[in-house]
């Protein structure tokens, strides 16, 4: 309890900060924009904006997903120390759906594509007929989360959002400096 009590001004801290960016981008995309973070294997939502126009989220602040199966917990994944990987590897990678990567080998050349290109891409893996595309967030050299856009598939728009994503994740990274002292899970 003392240990999770502790994290929670660090996560404020960084929620506050990213706040201003999420909004640009989500006034730019006019889609979903999630900040999350690693807890364990699992990725945590700690803000997400959504359009009125929009369907219901399928995720919230607090929600949590398997690290493997979303474009936010990949971007966080591809940063993670190996040993890391390896234990979510070994307890497994369960199937969210049909198109959730469970071949180590095909998640392992994935996170190598994101760790060069500083973008991750979810299409239908974590949730039927939706898209995600996410960019890990770091202050200084220390990765402290990722933050995302989604929704309705299409691959053409997909990949078109990947600059804008990257570009966002790398406008805060800046702004939390080197100075943000940050743990992730």
């Amino acid at each position: 309890m003392f240990e999770l009590g502790h994290l929670v001004p660090l996560q404020r801290k960084l929620r506050e900060v990213a706040l201003p960016f999420l909004q640009d981008l989500h006034e730019v995309t006019h889609l979903a924009t999630t900040l999350a973070v690693r807890d364990g294997t699992e990725t945590v939502y700690v803000e997400k904006l959504v359009s009125h126009d929009t369907n219901a989220p399928y995720s919230r602040v607090g929600s949590r997903m398997p690290l493997h199966c979303t474009a936010l917990g990949k971007a966080i994944l591809a940063f993670t120390d190996p040993e890391s990987l390896e234990e979510l590897l070994a307890g497994g990678l369960r199937p969210i759906t049909d198109r959730t990567v469970l071949d180590p080998e095909q998640l392992r050349r994935e996170l190598a594509a994101i760790r060069r290109s500083r973008i991750a891409y979810d299409s239908g893996e974590s949730r039927r007929g939706r898209f995600c595309v996410a960019a890990p967030v770091f202050a200084g050299t220390t990765l402290v989360g990722a933050l995302s856009v989604s929704g309705h598939a299409g691959a053409e728009r997909t990949q078109r959002l990947g600059p804008a994503v990257m570009g966002t994740a790398r406008a805060l990274s800046r702004s939390l400096g080197p100075s943000m002292p940050m743990r992730t899970g």
